[in-house]
């Protein structure tokens, strides 16, 4: 019997890469989407008839109670959120109800329906937010610095309450930055390498973007979903940082991200202040020498490969689709 697990936010990055990864691995693999006019299938299109696709939303619990009932799953993966820091401001009720709220509800469908279920919840460095240590590690005390860092904190909290309360295997993944071409153009490093290429192609002109000298621990989106299963696969339930240990500026991924197509960004890129947090984050990044030891893990892709594939990809795409903004 080969086996069941159910992921949440199956058609983001995170999802697209873990399902893959567990589909190699002989799972049979369930994504949970939330019925909206509008649910964006681009990123699993290639192996969405590998997977099944059910209906149901965190801010449901009647619908991940039944879930769980029917697929009877193995692990559970909880990569559903209102996941942009900037739209946390806008809407901080919704983030909190879907990104803190929404783990309870998903714990509490598993203790009541099949409370042997391993559950990974993700976990985010913006809790850290005004750091209170350098690097980070799963001891460091959290400061987070947005309502979707504030809400992220409660999630975590809350699985290890549930693995302590009902000795649930519950494990939270304190992931990093980790990018990909699947990344959102919202996210600074899609936004780059997506008008690094649009620039390259003469489609575009400038970037306006905020915050150059903001610090991040930037890694592969595919390295680290790797990770969260590693988590699954343990003895005991635990927490883990997921990082590269190494930290680069916005500056440096303008740099990069330029350099793969022969411009200096510095002809190109605007700062622009509406592009600025409220509250900033200037210096995240992790030790993953935790997850190392006990894991195995440790990143594959460089920063620089990192930037380069995306860059690459962007560069695809727009050839082949102009309008194309995946």
């Amino acid at each position: 019997m080969p086996k069941k697990a159910l992921i949440t936010g199956v058609t983001g990055q995170d999802g697209s890469y873990l399902a893959e990864l567990l589909l190699s691995k002989g799972y049979e693999v369930y994504g949970m989407v939330r019925r909206t006019s509008t649910v964006r299938y681009e990123r699993i299109k290639h192996i969405q008839d590998q997977i099944h696709i059910i209906q149901g939303d965190l801010q449901d619990q009647t619908s991940l109670s039944r879930a769980i009932a029917d697929i009877q799953p193995d692990e559970i993966y909880n990569l559903a959120a209102q996941s942009f820091v900037p739209t946390s401001w806008n809407q901080p009720v919704f983030t909190g109800e879907a990104t803190a709220l929404g783990v309870t509800r998903m714990l509490e469908a598993i203790h009541t329906v099949k409370p042997d279920t391993r559950f990974y919840q993700a976990s985010s460095s913006e809790m850290f937010g005004k750091v209170q240590e350098v690097p980070q590690r799963e001891t460091t005390p959290f400061y987070p610095r947005s309502p979707y860092g504030v809400a992220k904190v409660y999630g975590h909290w809350i699985t290890v309450n549930y693995r302590e309360s009902y000795d649930m295997f519950a494990v939270s993944g304190i992931l990093f930055n980790h990018e990909s071409p699947r990344r959102g153009l919202e996210f600074v490093t899609r936004k780059v390498s997506y008008h690094a290429a649009k620039i390259k192609l003469g489609l575009a002109h400038e970037l306006r973007i905020g915050n150059l000298d903001a610090q991040r621990d930037w890694g592969f989106a595919g390295d680290y979903v790797e990770a969260m299963w590693l988590m699954l696969q343990q003895d005991s339930p635990d927490d883990y940082v997921i990082a590269t240990g190494k930290t680069h500026s916005v500056e440096r991924l303008l740099e990069v991200a330029f350099s793969c197509v022969d411009l200096d960004w510095k002809n190109h890129v605007v700062q622009d202040a509406r592009f600025m947090r409220p509250a900033e984050v200037d210096l995240l990044i992790g030790d993953p020498s935790h997850a190392k030891a006990k894991l195995g893990w440790q990143p594959r892709i460089s920063f620089e490969q990192l930037i380069q594939m995306m860059v690459e990809a962007d560069l695809e795409r727009l050839k082949n689709d102009p309008e194309s903004v995946v």
